[in-house]
């Protein structure tokens, strides 16, 4: 008898399930995501778009996904754009608009958190901070949080610790970054991931900072000799959504998105704890390396004395520089979200 109710259960939500897919009104979304050889467009994004919503809908929700760096689009933009309606959805670095808001870095200072599920809790703190400044200024609502494996230094050559960053050529992708490379004397230059390749094979930069596997999917390990694993942060992500476009929608279709971004904000971060595991493996030639391709670079440890020093860079210079730019009334608000969540505090200026 009870097997036939449990049965009967799981039919039955089955069929609500797709019942409630059926009758969703017709959708058809414009979309730009991330750059396209990260490992989290690879294996989450562009799947997400093309495949598991147009399933789970019923064919009702169908979306033109293209990656911004195959569109020729400044990442910095991104936000400007969906603000504008060029796109329906948008993910972007989130980092990389800080230059509009300085909040927009303030869950993914550099170094600021070591580990996916702190990297994870630092960001569900702020989110509705986040939230607020996209609605309030940008026209835009938040929907989930992503990122990628450890953004650390791939270097042309074999690099020789931390004190040998003195003097070099650092590519970074945002300001906290800048005020890390500050404190250990180096020179911080803004570079797009796409020109990072050929800056390095050229020796514009004698380093790049990017993800520990976002590097090997996107060549890096043909132009660098070595890997330095000191963490400047996660390049979190975000998906966004235009909120004229998001009004347009029925409330079902509202609905049944959420309960779908849900799912895919947690399979994002199941990736980074994947890729995060299988980096060095593939950056060494090892197996298992199922989500990058095998190269053989040198690992260049960090010494205890350099863990320590990065802890000291991030809650002086780091912290110091944010708070800064960003002003006594947001670094108080960091400190009673992200600061509470890490047991961590900015200076007030």
């Amino acid at each position: 008898m009870l097997k036939r109710l449990v049965t009967g259960f799981v039919l039955a939500t089955a069929v609500a399930a797709t019942a409630a897919a059926q009758d969703l009104p017709k959708a058809q979304f414009k979309v730009i995501g991330l750059n396209s050889p990260t490992p989290v467009s690879i294996h989450d994004e562009l799947p997400f778009w093309r495949k598991t919503l147009p399933e789970a809908s019923k064919g009702a929700i169908n979306a033109d996904i293209t990656p911004l760096d195959q569109m020729g689009i400044d990442d910095k933009t991104m936000l400007r754009l969906l603000k504008l309606g060029v796109m329906d959805f948008g993910a972007m670095d989130i980092s990389k608009m800080a230059g509009d808001d300085p909040r927009f870095e303030a869950c993914d200072l550099a170094g600021l958190t070591l580990d996916p599920d702190k990297a994870r809790a630092a960001c569900a703190a702020y989110r509705d901070v986040l939230d607020r400044q996209m609605q309030k200024n940008w026209n835009t609502r938040l929907l989930a949080f992503g990122g990628n494996t450890p953004q650390v230094f791939w270097c042309k050559d074999v690099i020789g610790g931390l004190d040998a960053f003195k003097g070099k050529k650092v590519r970074v992708f945002n300001n906290t970054m800048r005020d890390f490379l500050g404190g250990v004397g180096a020179s911080a230059v803004s570079m797009a991931f796409a020109e990072v390749v050929p800056a390095l094979s050229a020796g514009v930069v004698d380093c790049g900072v990017t993800g520990s596997l976002s590097g090997n999917t996107a060549g890096w390990t043909e132009v660098t000799k070595s890997i330095y694993p000191m963490s400047l942060g996660w390049s979190i992500n975000v998906l966004a959504v235009n909120l004229d476009s998001w009004k347009r929608l029925d409330p079902k279709t509202q609905a049944f998105l959420l309960e779908q971004l849900k799912a895919y904000e947690d399979k994002m971060w199941q990736t980074i704890k994947t890729t995060t595991a299988e980096a060095e493996n593939c950056n060494t030639g090892k197996q298992p390396c199922t989500m990058g391709k095998l190269a053989k670079t040198t690992i260049v440890p960090v010494k205890p004395e350099e863990a320590e020093t990065h802890k000291k860079l991030v809650e002086g210079a780091v912290l110091a520089g944010w708070a800064k730019r960003c002003g006594a009334a947001c670094a108080k608000e960091w400190n009673d979200t992200v600061g509470k969540a890490l047991g961590l505090k900015a200076p007030t200026p």
